[in-house]
């Protein structure tokens, strides 16, 4: 198990009030499943280059408390189930160990067809793995 992955919440990431815009959090979120990836070697980039690609087809997300200009937030991913050709994916987004919002995102391996493709050999990893 690796660390959470930190980001700092910058003006950009904001709207009026200095409250994270709702939707930032899925960036969030891919960032932390792709450095999850990155942890246990794997390159999505290599994987775009062999025609394997990754796309969300499902989020369950609960927003408990916002993320404000100038926090430090914590995001936690774990894999929650693998199948032939998806995997879900749970992640927490917590400030100073308080829960700020927390997601279930289905991710499918598909081909350049859109045709889902069955998953990598080595995201068989990701069932130890979490961040």
């Amino acid at each position: 198990m690796t660390e959470p992955l930190k980001i700092q919440i910058y003006y950009e990431d904001t709207d009026a009030a200095g409250v994270v815009y709702y939707a930032n959090y899925l960036k969030y979120l891919e960032r932390a499943r792709t450095e999850l990836l990155s942890d246990i070697g794997v390159s999505i980039k290599d994987y775009h280059d062999t025609g394997y690609f990754f796309a969300v087809t499902h989020v369950d997300i609960s927003y408990m408390q916002p993320a404000r200009l100038g926090d430090i937030i914590s995001v936690t991913t774990e894999t929650v189930e693998m199948r032939n050709a998806s995997l879900k994916i749970k992640h927490r987004i917590l400030r100073d160990g308080t829960p700020l919002a927390e997601a279930l995102v289905t991710v499918a391996c598909i081909n350049k067809n859109w045709k889902p493709v069955r998953l990598p050999e080595e995201f068989k990893r990701l069932k130890q793995a979490q961040r």
